[in-house]
């Protein structure tokens, strides 16, 4: 008796495609903002209508890592993080087409930057700071923000970043809506 054959793989644009809404998306979409904004969320939701494969870059590292990202900035620092965050980032965009879902500091990185511009469609996810706090309190796993107030961080981070992640071609308001409705403006800025 033969086997009943595999289900067909979901259909996936070839580099330099046309996506979903006429989107040709020929190299990495990398998503970058302040943490809370729903990068991983959005990410993976995005690549999903795009039929692009998603890759998380906190989860590399942890990968590259062994270890979760906290221990790392408690054994080694926040510039031995940012170090291997820049090494993984420049391995993830390798021309390939796909969706990255960036740390909240990568972009702050000016070699990482200039690669993120020069071979990535960046794409700065903003979102208020009563937004970004309202997130970020679901999750006790941010090391910047291990004993302070999250406020206090985010409106920090927020006035020292938002100028750098202006740079990003794209900018897209993330806010208390479900997230397909940024998935939906993210595919209409492209389509634009």
């Amino acid at each position: 008796m033969a086997a009943d054959p595999a289900p067909p793989a979901p259909a996936r644009p070839a580099r330099g495609q046309s996506a979903p809404g006429g989107a040709r998306i020929d190299r990495p979409i990398v998503l970058v903002g302040l943490m809370g904004v729903g990068k991983s969320t959005v990410g993976r939701r995005l690549a999903q209508r795009l039929g692009l494969p998603f890759v998380d870059a906190d989860d590399e590292i942890v990968a590259a890592a062994g270890m979760p990202i906290t221990e790392i900035f408690e054994r080694y620092g926040e510039p031995y993080f940012r170090d291997g965050e820049r090494r993984v980032i420049a391995r993830l965009i390798d021309g390939t087409p796909k969706v990255i879902a960036t740390g909240g500091g990568a972009f702050m990185n000016a070699a990482t930057r200039a690669l993120i511009l020069d071979k990535a469609i960046a794409i700065w996810l903003d979102a208020d700071v009563d937004t970004l706090v309202a997130r970020v309190k679901r999750r006790e796993t941010r090391p910047l923000l291990k004993g302070r107030d999250p406020r206090a961080v985010l409106t920090a981070l927020a006035a020292e970043r938002n100028p750098v992640y202006a740079l990003a071609p794209i900018r897209i308001r993330s806010n208390a809506s479900p997230h397909q409705q940024t998935v939906r403006a993210i595919l209409k800025a492209l389509n634009a």
